[in-house]
């Protein structure tokens, strides 16, 4: 049994952003030595997340503007307050909920070496509150 965990760095450039890692999860599936089994990937981050959609740019476009209606800024959240545990202002309350909704992890079964995904099937590390560093993990299991 093999059990792999990698950690990946991703730098983002805007406030939000839809940033496909499909690439860098098949490459270290197809390096991991794993010929069958499983991927996951899970993001490290409370207003970030990972979706799984047909990745042209349009539909990115759909998920940033019906986010932004369903969970505007500014609204009264239970969350823009002074956090005492934090010692600063909590202002990000959309932020943390379109992760909630939108999810966190996404998981692949592992095929003769490749990781097998629909043919349309984009994995997108999206980020909600950046520009910032964050980093997501790639867990692969199997024989």
């Amino acid at each position: 049994m093999i059990i792999k965990l990698e950690r990946v760095k991703v730098q983002t450039r805007k406030a939000e952003e839809a940033i496909d890692i499909t690439p860098q999860v098949e490459e270290l599936v197809e390096k991991s030595a794993v010929k069958n089994g499983l991927v996951n990937v899970m993001t490290c981050h409370t207003s970030s997340g990972l979706l799984v959609t047909e990745g042209i740019p349009c539909l990115e476009e759909d998920i940033f503007t019906h986010f932004a209606r369903l969970l505007p800024e500014g609204e009264d959240y239970h969350h823009r307050r002074y956090l005492d545990f934090d010692g600063r202002m909590g202002f990000n309350a959309e932020t943390h909920l379109k992760s909630i909704i939108g999810g966190i992890q996404c998981s692949f079964p592992i095929e003769n070496g490749k990781m097998v995904r629909g043919s349309r099937q984009t994995i997108y590390f999206m980020e909600y509150d950046g520009p910032l560093e964050r980093m997501y993990l790639v867990q692969l299991l199997g024989e």
